[in-house]
């Protein structure tokens, strides 16, 4: 499996299906998207609707569930409350699980996530 550079890989992000949920997902997103970042919270809702996509493979969708799991989860390899760091290992399994799964992402996709981004940090 690829690593990054926090050592996140593909079968850990599996582990952490467990706790997404579009609730929690849309909790965090919003609460941390500027101390995310533009970019880290483009990825996210990317995902996000790459996962509500139908075209979307079964192991995608484990995937993507692994990465928003482990972006909702706040105590993971780099805590979030730790300033500067915190969100590192989330951006990182989140661009882990956009390269995996970039066949799957449409221009309405793009378009939908861009969209969320610019009424967010305008």
């Amino acid at each position: 499996m690829e690593k990054n550079k926090t050592n996140v890989t593909e079968d850990d992000l599996v582990k952490y299906q467990n706790e997404y949920s579009d609730e929690k997902f849309w909790d965090k997103a919003k609460k941390f998207a500027v101390k995310l970042g533009g970019n880290a919270t483009y990825y996210a809702l990317v995902l996000y609707y790459v996962l509500k996509s139908p075209d979307v493979t079964v192991s995608n969708k484990a995937l993507i569930l692994g990465a928003l799991g482990y972006f909702i989860l706040p105590l993971d390899l780099i805590p979030d409350m730790i300033p500067a760091l915190g969100f590192t290992d989330d951006a990182a399994a989140l661009a882990l699980a956009y390269k995996a799964v970039q066949a799957s992402v449409t221009p309405e996709i793009e378009a939908k996530a861009q969209a969320k981004v610019d009424e967010w940090f305008s």
